[in-house]
């Protein structure tokens, strides 16, 4: 071992030629971890941020129109609701609170079928009232018309003769008292009091001549028939109590189906609406399902192709494999300024249990005329979409969310469709109204109907 100070003092020196490396090292880590922090937050960034919010389309289903079954073209595409030819909202026709139900929504019932029960102790009481009123004034009536009895008779002809008993021997009191007083015998009080009696006696006895002619002959026919008024008015308050009790059970009007359930148990209903949270102006609401049709907003350009009877296919969105025969019945008499449409209503001549009120449905109307033999449709027949699906000769498909743009040819067949000759073969989800600044390959959701 050397002893040399010199080295000594070598050996103690620091190599800062290490620590420059160590330190290089170090920092060279943190810039690593740091561009993999920020490789990350801006991976963060384009997902939650910059990346575009899928865009929602309304999309529909491409058909293939074919001929009707009596070889008749299409000549007009429509869209609509499934409505019910005739909805009816059940109110009561009187006041009172809910006591029982006995429907829920979608149960069928028949016509005259118990829905609702109303508290009915008071009309029972009204009806009550009116029936001891009546009973109590045909009683009275029976009475009149059956004449006074036979006692009655038999009495008031006895106080007539036992009158006239009285007035004979007054009337010979009165001539022999007339005698006495011509002779000087008697007073001439007495004989003025005499004369009293006898006019006394004469007026009783004609009173009761009176009576006695009365019961004889009975009631005037002016009595029998005011109480045969009052007996007939009895009667009609009966009835109208009755039928006031009856209307606290509401039937069923027409054989149909539960659409919406207003009331509940111990709810008040009136016969006029007030509100959602106060009393309630109907019960239920119901509808023949076998009596539906579809409503349209027909354009008026298109319009005139259309009349009252025209005939029609009807599809639905939520079966579009089912078609439905179908007739123009109603067609109304404004158009709607607004929209410009014309309001049209076909008529489903074969419904069955699935279609529902509210439903989307198509209506493909047929031509009245069958096509020339030089002018028959294409076997594979014809595609029509709305003309607002295309754009610059293309129209975009809906394919697992995305939008995929396809040429097309087309020509227009009326304002808002037109006819696709060659780029569609039936069967593609089709965007009907694409945003203008939609690209192919973006991201699209379908648009809840």
């Amino acid at each position: 071992m050397s002893d040399n100070p010199q080295s000594k003092l070598s050996s103690l020196k620091i190599d800062r030629s290490q620590r420059r490396r160590d330190q290089g090292s170090t920092w060279s880590k943190w810039w690593i971890i740091l561009g993999i922090l920020l490789f990350i937050g801006f991976g963060a960034w384009r997902i939650f941020f910059a990346a575009p919010a899928a865009a929602e389309v309304s999309v529909m289903r491409v058909r293939v129109e074919t001929s009707g079954a009596s070889g008749s073209a299409v000549v007009l595409n429509a869209a609509g609701y499934v409505v019910p030819a005739h909805k009816i909202e059940v109110a009561s026709k009187l006041s009172g609170r809910v006591e029982w139900i006995g429907v829920e929504k979608g149960d069928r019932v028949k016509q005259g079928q118990v829905l609702v029960r109303l508290e009915d102790d008071e009309f029972q009481a009204r009806v009550r009232q009116s029936k001891g009123n009546l009973a109590a004034l045909q009683a009275r009536l029976a009475e009149l018309e059956a004449g006074s009895r036979p006692e009655e008779v038999q009495r008031a002809q006895a106080q007539l003769e036992e009158a006239r008993a009285d007035l004979e021997e007054q009337r010979l009191d009165l001539g022999r008292t007339k005698e006495l007083a011509a002779a000087g015998v008697v007073a001439a009080q007495d004989l003025d009091r005499n004369q009293a009696r006898y006019d006394a006696q004469s007026s009783r006895v004609a009173s009761l001549e009176r009576a006695f002619e009365l019961v004889r002959i009975g009631p005037r026919a002016e009595q029998i028939d005011a109480v045969r008024g009052q007996v007939q008015q009895a009667l009609g308050q009966l009835e109208y109590d009755q039928t006031m009790l009856a209307s606290t059970l509401i039937r069923a009007p027409v054989t149909g189906t539960i659409l919406e359930r207003n009331v509940e148990i111990g709810e008040f209903v009136t016969t006029s609406f007030v509100g959602e949270r106060g009393a309630k102006g109907y019960v239920v609401s119901l509808a023949d399902l076998d009596d539906i049709q579809v409503e349209l907003d027909i354009s008026q350009d298109d319009f005139s192709k259309l009349r009252m009877g025209t005939k029609g296919v009807v599809t639905t969105d939520a079966f579009r494999d089912r078609e439905y025969e179908g007739e123009i019945v109603e067609i109304s008499p404004e158009a709607d300024r607004q929209k410009a449409t014309v309001q049209v209503k076909v008529q489903i001549l074969n419904p069955d249990e699935l279609l529902r009120p509210e439903m989307n449905a198509n209506v493909a109307f047929l031509s009245d005329e069958k096509p020339s033999p030089g002018n028959q449709q294409p076997a594979g027949g014809a595609i029509r979409i709305p003309a607002s699906a295309i754009r610059n000769g293309q129209v975009f498909l809906f394919v697992d969310g995305q939008a995929i743009a396809r040429q097309v040819e087309a020509r227009r067949t009326g304002s808002s469709e037109a006819e696709i000759s060659s780029g569609l073969t039936g069967g593609e989800d089709l965007i009907v109204d694409p945003p203008e600044d939609l690209a192919d390959g973006a991201a699209v959701v379908r648009k809840a109907p």
